[in-house]
């Protein structure tokens, strides 16, 4: 076997990490949400990915928690229109009323909002094909959703999609993988590095 064919080898499977802050211009303010990508073919110099997870920065979770709340978690498995099973971990917080105020919410309260994070969670992802799902990570589509229909209950505020994790994909449909990434006209015009990313692991054998 050639060297090209050993480099290859080497590559496909590998997951690689890059805040969305280095992903999209001017996303500064996005550097807390992090993005993994598996590299599912490799075209001459470029490495063709596929969405692998997500997740927030520690530092962004502790600057988040606040004194006289109520921390209010809940997750889902759901699956893509397109055929991805996804865990999703959703994380907000309730808001005082008036300044100064405590905003504890009742038990009742809770149990209510945590099955609209659920519902919410659910009906966006399985309406969705994985690159609409995608989009509405970056712009927080889904928490917004999330803290509206919640704050009907008890007023919330920091509502966020915290973690998703890939449960299973579907068989790769490498045509379909190519066109994600602009057709072969646009891979071949793309720059061999468009954003730094840091490689997280080994060679990925099956699904998280």
């Amino acid at each position: 076997m050639d060297s090209s064919g050993l480099s290859r080898d080497g590559l496909l499977g590998r997951v690689f990490e890059a805040n969305l802050g280095d992903l999209k211009p001017s996303g500064e303010d996005d550097a807390f949400r992090k993005f993994q990508f598996k590299v599912e073919e490799v075209q001459g110099a470029q490495l063709l990915t596929s969405f692998y997870g997500m997740d927030l920065t520690a530092e962004k979770i502790r600057s988040l928690v606040k004194k006289w709340s109520t921390l209010i978690e809940a997750f889902v498995d759901v699956r893509t229109a397109d055929g991805y099973g996804l865990r999703l971990f959703c994380i907000g917080f309730t808001k005082a009323q008036q300044h100064g105020k405590k905003a504890h919410a009742q038990t009742g309260q809770v149990r209510v909002i945590r099955k609209k994070m659920i519902d919410i969670m659910t009906r966006e992802v399985s309406t969705s094909e994985l690159s609409e799902v995608v989009n509405k990570l970056q712009n927080e589509t889904i928490g917004k959703e999330i803290e509206k229909a919640g704050s009907a209950i008890y007023p919330l505020q920091n509502v966020m999609i915290r973690k998703v994790k890939l449960l299973k994909a579907p068989k790769l449909d490498l045509a379909k993988l190519i066109e994600s990434h602009g057709g072969a006209e646009g891979i071949a015009k793309t720059a061999v590095v468009s954003a730094p990313v840091a490689e997280v692991g080994t060679p990925v054998e099956g699904s998280a």
